[in-house]
């Protein structure tokens, strides 16, 4: 009963998993966010993957993606020190775009109350940007604390998962050695049985006199 409850959370925990790093895919692919994207992908194969091995009873799969998921809060701890300049980090660098692009978080101009407003280059003026720079204005909240707040999110849903999933490998190993202590994998009584029915066969009858 415990471990069929269990494997039910994880799984609501696997798909609510889904639906977070989905979302939050989107939002990067907008923002040309490349390494955030790849590990949003894997991200999304180890969730598939654990849970199958939930639904299936496959222990090794929920383990693989419990590895995972301490691997996914790390990374979301090194996001939010990313966008809150911890450790000589700082957001406004081009780390998350592999220096291919300048572009930043889609946050950043799209934001909750935030007016976009792009500046036109002056008369007489050549450039080979159409627009000289962009700003942005009126915003109830800095982007940097919505991706921080999308991390938050992650690492405490990760955690859950990994709390879970431990919970089910111990509950399913418990279960199959339980089985295998009953004899439910072992052939030698089969065997034991066999072994005499044929002595009894083979018993010599002798005709008493």
């Amino acid at each position: 009963m415990g471990c069929c409850s269990g494997r039910c959370t994880l799984i609501f925990i696997c798909t609510l998993q889904l639906v977070l790093a989905l979302e939050r895919q989107v939002f990067d692919f907008l923002g040309y966010q490349w390494a955030p994207i790849l590990a949003n992908f894997f991200h999304i194969i180890i969730v598939i993957l654990g849970l199958f091995g939930t639904i299936q009873y496959r222990p090794r799969y929920i383990v693989v993606y419990t590895v995972w998921a301490a691997l996914w809060v790390a990374w979301n701890v090194f996001i939010i020190c990313f966008y809150l300049d911890v450790g000589g980090l700082s957001k406004d660098s081009d780390l998350l775009t592999f220096n291919i692009s300048a572009h930043h978080s889609w946050w950043g101009e799209h934001g909750p109350g935030c007016v976009r407003r792009e500046m036109h280059q002056a008369p007489g003026v050549r450039t080979t940007d159409s627009q000289s720079y962009i700003t942005v204005m009126g915003c109830l909240l800095d982007y940097q604390y919505i991706e921080v707040a999308h991390s938050g999110a992650q690492i405490l849903v990760a955690l859950l998962g990994f709390v879970y999933a431990c919970y089910v490998v111990s509950a399913i190993t418990e279960e199959e050695d339980s089985f295998d202590f009953i004899g439910g994998f072992d052939p030698f009584p089969l065997y034991h049985i066999n072994e005499k029915s044929s002595d009894l066969l083979l018993k010599p009858m002798y005709p008493s006199t």
